[in-house]
């Protein structure tokens, strides 16, 4: 996972509450079990409008969403993180996630931030014809007219998200704790060891015959 510390440029204003995830990815995108290309299938209903705001020139590329109430409501299909990530957005600023949708989203690098309606209100004016710039280190959304808002979020998931950890990067990191632990288990407590447990059956099976 990339460490995200700024997210900054254009924002897609939409403003739409209560998008669940199959808005988001559609169900018949769910048989891949890869992340790529996903994007390809991100709001493919809402697409289907040829003056959709996905792909709206102006908005090309743009990695930040502004979304409505209970954005990524629904079930609790992860490919919905994962075709915003293929999309290119990093953050999403909403006045509320589903739970499950900003659990995943935290596992793949996406910061979700909680603001309220009037502060959306704002963005999504600013956002028509400027960027916007989301800063974990300052907790705040800024824009070019001096906006200012400040948010918050779970302290262990900043430091993930800033410093590039997923669940696989937060268990390596922890290699040298592991390998010190695993090896006192080998040491006072043999017979969790498989490699001895192993050992001591193939003795004792020999001395059966």
């Amino acid at each position: 996972m990339e460490p995200v510390t700024q997210v900054s440029g254009k924002a897609y204003p939409w403003g739409k509450n209560n998008v669940d995830t199959d808005v988001i990815i559609p169900a018949h995108w769910l048989k891949t079990i890869t992340r790529e290309g996903l994007g390809k299938g991100a709001f493919e209903t809402v697409r289907a409008d040829p003056a959709n705001i996905f792909d709206d020139p102006r908005y090309a590329g743009s990695p930040i969403l502004i979304a409505g109430d209970n954005f990524g409501c629904g079930s609790s299909r992860e490919h919905a993180a994962w075709a915003l990530g293929d999309m290119g957005i990093k953050a999403v600023i909403a006045p509320s996630f589903s739970d499950i949708f900003s659990g995943n989203a935290f596992k793949n690098g996406i910061v979700t931030v909680v603001l309220p309606q009037d502060a959306i209100d704002r963005l999504l004016e600013v956002a028509q014809d400027q960027p916007i710039s989301v800063d974990l280190e300052t907790m705040t959304v800024t824009t070019p007219f001096q906006d200012r808002f400040s948010f918050e979020l779970d302290a262990f998931r900043r430091q993930c998200l800033m410093e590039g950890l997923d669940e696989v990067g937060l268990t390596l990191a922890r290699d040298t704790q592991i390998s010190k632990y695993e090896a006192g288990v080998a040491t006072h407590r043999p017979w969790m060891s498989g490699e001895r447990a192993h050992a001591g059956t193939s003795v004792e099976s020999s001395g059966r015959t």
